[in-house]
């Protein structure tokens, strides 16, 4: 469900704060815990560590991403692979 034209996107207050402080230009990275925050056109340009979970994902800002949500850019879910015996198999005979 989404958030209601009225209120508008949600912007973290914080996240806010801690851009004004860092010059556009500067390349650090500004962490946040909030992935449901709305990126917004003065975000372009910003790298933010996005946590996970466990880690911060670096995420560089780009026009394409505007309207979209953080958390959107940073996965949760680390995918390894399908196993079984067959995967096993085909592993092995590729190898040698």
């Amino acid at each position: 469900m989404s958030r209601s034209l009225k209120k508008g996107p949600y912007v973290d207050p914080k996240l806010l704060k801690k851009m004004a402080k860092i010059q556009k230009g500067e390349k650090v990275v500004i962490k946040t815990w909030s992935r449901k925050c709305s990126i917004t056109p003065e975000m372009v340009g910003f790298t933010f560590g996005v946590h996970n979970g466990k880690d911060h994902i670096p995420v560089l800002v780009v026009e394409n991403m505007v309207g979209h949500k953080l958390g959107e850019f940073s996965p949760t879910k680390k995918f390894i692979k399908h196993g079984g015996k067959i995967q096993k198999t085909l592993e092995a005979g590729k190898k040698k």
